[in-house]
């Protein structure tokens, strides 16, 4: 595949860099999906492009249920290519062998329900979309429009954040205007949203993910465990 200035990038539209990405060369690409509003912003434009696009949801056993209820009417809504990637063991068997991980050892539970089934799942892919924004924490900062990415496999990747520098003000426009139907935990007031235990409304004038982990930690592994290059 092609490799592309950054700066070249931060000048597109994402659905530029979308459509740039799709004709690289790329044959395996996929999109991984929390069903927060970002991440639906970037299957609707990948979607229209590519519409039986992989589409990979971490199900770690621990969402709210207005989470499962949402991913099962919105992948029915838009007729989605649905994978939701598990962990090995079940929330019984893990709880039973280690105790809540949620609350002893958040960095471990997220290991084993969320950055191993992933890095897992990504192993047939070639480009990987996310919806990932330098706003939404200190830790993402940095973030590039494309990366490569080495799994622990040794698999390497094209890891693709067209919404990188958008700000949360054109999230919201762009579902309005696209009439997109967002998760309803939004409207309670949370704004970064994962597993349930793990997630409460962030305080107000605090970044959009110190709601997470009771404000231990901003990440859960996903996006810091792989190596990564700048494209």
């Amino acid at each position: 595949m092609s490799h592309f200035a950054a700066e070249d990038l931060e000048l597109l539209t994402p659905e530029a860099i979308v459509d740039r990405v799709l004709q690289s060369g790329a044959t395996r690409p996929c999109i991984t999906c929390s069903f927060q509003a970002e991440d639906m912003i970037v299957v609707d434009l990948v979607r229209k492009r590519l519409p039986n696009i992989p589409v990979i949801f971490l199900e770690t056993g621990y969402h709210f249920a207005e989470t499962y209820s949402y991913r099962d009417r919105m992948a029915k809504l838009w007729n989605l290519n649905l994978i939701n990637a598990a962990a090995k063991q079940a929330v019984a068997e893990q709880e039973s062998q280690f105790g809540l991980l949620n609350q002893s050892d958040p960095t471990r539970c997220c290991q084993l329900r969320k950055v191993e089934p992933l890095f897992d799942a990504l192993k047939p892919y070639d480009v990987w979309f996310t919806g990932l924004r330098r706003e939404q924490s200190p830790t993402r900062k940095n973030l590039k429009i494309i990366e490569q990415h080495k799994l622990p496999s040794g698999t390497t990747l094209q890891k693709v954040s067209p919404l990188a520098n958008w700000t949360l003000e054109q999230v919201w426009r762009y579902t309005v205007d696209n009439r997109i139907e967002y998760l309803p935990l939004y409207d309670l007031g949370y704004r970064s949203i994962g597993c349930q235990p793990c997630t409460s409304i962030p305080a107000e004038g605090s970044d959009s993910r110190s709601g997470r982990w009771g404000g231990t930690k901003l990440e859960c592994g996903i996006h810091t465990s792989s190596e990564r290059s700048d494209q």
